[in-house]
């Protein structure tokens, strides 16, 4: 039976690039995929799966339910776009302007309805349930991941997966971690009120694009001064705006960033390190400020269990060349928030394009379709060891 549904996968990889480029076309952005989630039902209903609409907000939730007794085992697959604009010269490029799939989701919500339509075909010899979650809003915080947990996805289920196809790995590699795997991810905004003037006169300023200067660079010393080396955390800043003409000394600064952490204590500490910082800097200045820190997503610890487990199912599959544990990243995912309720395990399939490298929410951004029909057949290997 199962190695009837492997040899199928192939066989479907046709369905699975034609419904990860009608999504590439069709991007939605975060809490605003109503044609996407629309789309996800009708797949379903289709295949004559139960499901739910509408789960904490655009989510769909469907539930195969084999015939005999055994455990709940949900797969997740995210379904949102960025606010980017695709420039890729491809025949699927986003019909969107100014939106595009450019970190996989196309290729998640792909690979979830292939493994449900396959899953379908042998309901009657199964055990227990299947539980496939299509999660809206991954890419923006607050996410739903949360709001999606709160409305039901997870009620009743005893594990959780979900894989990422990572265009920083090759195909044919499969990456995990035995704990910690991705960072929680924060934001903040830093506002410095000074006092603008004529650029001929600084003296009679209080200048908030050299108060934002060195704030900036005071601000990094709380990585290499204040915090233990062994601990990892990054901040970074990514925006900073003031200024409206060449002779004009801004009054205004605003500072956006980000921190990383895995630590909570670590992460208190850095927002307290940033709050004397920010206050001895402008005050040096005679400048006031605001200071706003948004708690993010936290960071995704995988069970050693069932890390251990992806290892060895992908390691009876074919086309994977090596699935092993690797460092942590600092990048973020809400599919934190279902490690926290549930045994469970995230982890990376490899989908780089060989020769074209284009990082995460880049306007180039694709992956290797071919990298599709690994992780499903790793989530059906998955399934076939809790038989």
């Amino acid at each position: 039976m199962w190695d009837t549904l492997f040899n199928q996968v192939e066989d479907h990889f046709n369905e699975l690039v034609a419904v990860r480029r009608h999504l590439h076309q069709h991007p939605e952005l975060s809490f605003k995929e109503f044609q996407t989630t629309a789309y996800i039902a009708d797949y379903y209903r289709q295949l004559q799966i139960p499901y739910q609409e509408k789960v904490g907000g655009n989510g769909v939730v469907a539930r195969l339910v084999g015939n005999y007794p055994g455990k709940t085992i949900a797969l997740r697959a995210d379904f949102d776009a960025l606010p980017i604009h695709d420039q890729k010269e491809v025949p699927y490029k986003s019909l969107v302007p100014g939106v595009m799939h450019a970190c996989g989701h196309d290729g998640h919500t792909a690979i979830l309805l292939i493994t449900a339509k396959l899953l379908k075909e042998i309901q009657h010899q199964l055990k227990g349930t299947i539980v496939f979650i299509h999660q809206h809003a991954e890419e923006l915080t607050p996410g739903g991941a949360k709001s999606m947990i709160a409305g039901g996805a997870l009620d009743d289920v005893d594990l959780v997966f979900g894989t990422h196809l990572w265009s920083s790995a090759p195909i044919g590699v499969i990456q995990t971690a035995p704990d910690r795997f991705m960072a929680g991810a924060d934001k903040f905004t830093i506002t410095i009120q000074g006092q603008g003037g004529h650029g001929a006169m600084p003296h009679e300023t209080k200048d908030a694009i050299v108060i934002g200067s060195q704030l900036v660079t005071n601000l990094q010393q709380i990585i290499s001064r204040r915090l233990d080396p062994l601990n990892t955390a990054v901040l970074t800043i990514g925006k900073f705006q003031a200024g409206d003409s060449f002779n004009i000394i801004a009054d205004q600064a605003v500072l956006d960033g980000t921190v990383r952490t895995f630590d909570p204590k670590l992460q208190d500490q850095i927002i307290d390190e940033m709050d004397t910082i920010i206050k001895g800097t402008c005050a040096a200045y005679g400048a006031s400020y605001q200071f706003d820190y948004l708690k993010g997503y936290p960071p995704v610890i995988n069970h050693r269990q069932e890390a251990q487990r992806i290892l060895e199912v992908s390691k009876q599959i074919n086309e994977v060349e090596q699935a092993s544990f690797v460092q942590p990243s600092m990048t973020a995912e809400d599919f934190a928030y279902y490690l926290i309720e549930k045994p469970g395990a995230f982890f990376f399939t490899g989908a780089q394009i060989a020769g074209n490298f284009q990082p995460h929410h880049h306007p180039k951004f694709d992956f290797d379709e071919r990298a599709m029909p690994i992780a499903v057949k790793v989530f059906l290997k998955l399934i076939q060891s809790y038989q």
